[in-house]
Order: structure tokens, then sequence, then C-alpha cells
């Protein structure tokens, strides 16, 4: 499975399933392979930041440069781990557990005020004020029992994200 110009087999479709704990079909998976290959012009197994830019939907995505830093190296089975959260099979807990991930730029297993204001930003634009950015994300942040200066974990996003009454459903078409 190393080599993207080899075809998968069973074994190599069951395992990456299984990685991705069933949030794809195995056809899916095949698809899955044959865009990975697509997108893996060198035929090196791994898909580079600089490929991924190549598919427009994704360069134009506001969080497209938080994206990259997840997504820059990844051979087959890591890309289609990273897309798992995307299913429509993948739990609420992977949703959120992949959000945690693109607010938590620098890995540490924590989120901050500014880190939760740069991913505002990131969506926004020009269109909100940075005033008004941090007046919503404190007033988010209250209403959870939180303050700016509060390190969130995990389960104080989970905690967050129930109390705003966000409903995830975001899904990855795979043809």
């Amino acid at each position: 499975m190393g080599n993207t110009s080899s075809m998968l087999t069973q074994y190599d479709i069951e395992e990456v399933q299984q990685h991705c704990n069933n949030a794809f079909s195995q056809q899916e998976i095949v698809s899955l392979y044959e865009r990975f290959c697509q997108l893996d012009r060198n035929g090196g197994g791994f898909v580079s930041g600089e490929e991924f830019l190549s598919v427009p939907e994704f360069a134009v995505n506001p969080l497209s440069q938080r994206l990259l830093t997840m997504l820059d190296g990844l051979n087959f089975k890591e890309f289609v781990a990273f897309l798992s959260a995307f299913s429509p099979r993948a739990t609420v807990q992977q949703k959120i557990e992949f959000i945690f991930k693109v607010y938590d730029s620098d890995g540490n297993g924590k989120v901050t005020f500014n880190d939760m204001l740069d991913v505002l930003h990131d969506l926004t634009g020009q269109f909100i004020s940075e005033q008004q950015r941090e007046q919503v994300l404190t007033k988010v942040l209250e209403e959870a029992g939180y303050t700016k200066e509060s390190l969130l974990v995990m389960s104080d996003f989970v905690k967050i994200l129930g109390s705003s009454g966000l409903k995830m459903e975001v899904e990855v078409p795979v043809d």
C-alpha cells in the first residue's frame, strides 16, 4: 500500500476500514484510493501540502492553511483517517476531536482564547471586526462557564460545543 501505483488488496481495504473505525464502506475506500492516487502526482505514497492545494475546493477553504499542517505528508491510511471525521458514519466524538485539532494549532492539547480567535478570524475575514469577534467568543465562553484566560482541553471543548447547541453534520463526497 506504500506505493500508490499498486492496487489495493482486500486485506488493505479491510485494514484501512478498521483504521478509520468503519467510517467508510469498502467501495468508498476504493474511491478514496483512486482520488489519493490522483493527488499523489509523483507516486511516492504520500500527499504533500502543495498537492492538496491543487484541489480548488480545498485551496479556497478559509481554514486550508490550518488543515495543511494536519495533511502534509499523509499516506493513504492516514488520509482516510483524516477524512473519516467528515463521514456521516463518524461519531460526534470523532468530529469534535477533529475540530479540537483544528483549533489546537500547536498540538499541545490545549486551546486558548487566541487559538479560537485565530480560527474565528480565518472563518470571518474582514466581515467582522476584531472587537466583535472577541465579544462573541467571550460570550460563548462565559455561557459555558469559562473565561478568556481558560486553557481548554478536549473535555472543556466538548462542553462548550454542547452548550452552544452545535449540530455536527458535515460530509465528504467520495466520488
